[in-house]
């Protein structure tokens, strides 16, 4: 009777314990279905702090562009020359200098670019022949540039009469200097070195390309 007694407590265990379980398993499930959207609305609430605190930039760009200028440049520069010039320049002088004259010596630091102009080369201009050799008729030398370096140019001295003060003396004279530097540059043969570096540079391009040999000739269309 006691084992009886003792079996059927046993089993009454056994199953208040399946019943806590379950009822367990169903408390479980009935908090998360409760505390999922409060979850869900502290983590909205996050991002949005976080948008505010930490906001990502918003670029917005005009939907305008401006292209002021576009150049296919074919110039080839082959010869550039640095020069120096002394450039004395004055006004008023004579018997009232003293009162209204103006003179300035001006170091004048330049540069003059020299080179050819592919883009003047025609179909007419270029040859081949059976045996691999390339005619070409290069368009003369020209000059590119001619410029003052600011930097390095300076007023040496300047002797200024009592109320002789010209404005326009030291721009008279960088002008000057660029005319006297291109002068300089053209005596001393810069177009001739041009165009010699131009055919030396083009007819290394070309045979690097499998051709013989290159021949130059002065392009007669090139003024």
């Amino acid at each position: 009777m006691e084992s009886k007694n003792s079996l059927l407590n046993t089993g009454i265990l056994a199953l208040i314990l399946v019943v806590v379980l379950i009822i367990g398993i169903l408390l479980v499930a009935s908090v998360r279905r409760i505390t999922a959207p409060i979850e869900e609305a502290g983590q909205s609430l996050r991002e949005q702090v976080a948008a505010i605190t930490q906001p990502t930039p918003t670029i917005i760009p005009d939907p305008v562009t401006i292209i002021h200028e576009v150049r296919s440049l074919s110039r080839l520069e082959t010869t550039s020359y640095t020069l120096e010039k002394i450039i004395t320049a004055e006004s008023r002088q004579g018997a009232f200098g003293f009162l209204f004259g103006d003179r300035l010596i001006l170091v004048a630091h330049g540069q003059v670019i020299a080179g050819v102009d592919l883009s003047k080369l025609t179909e007419n201009d270029i040859a081949v022949s059976q045996d691999g050799k390339v005619f070409i008729a290069l368009p003369r030398a020209e000059v590119f540039v001619t410029v003052l370096n600011n930097e390095q140019s300076y007023i040496f001295d300047r002797d200024t009469g009592v109320i002789g003060l010209n404005p326009a003396l030291e721009t008279e004279a960088r002008q000057a200097a660029e005319e006297h530097i291109l002068e300089a540059a053209l005596e001393d043969g810069i177009l001739d070195t041009a165009q010699t570096n131009a055919e030396t540079y083009l007819r290394h391009l070309i045979t690097a390309l499998g051709f013989d040999d290159v021949v130059f000739s002065t392009s007669t269309g090139d003024s």
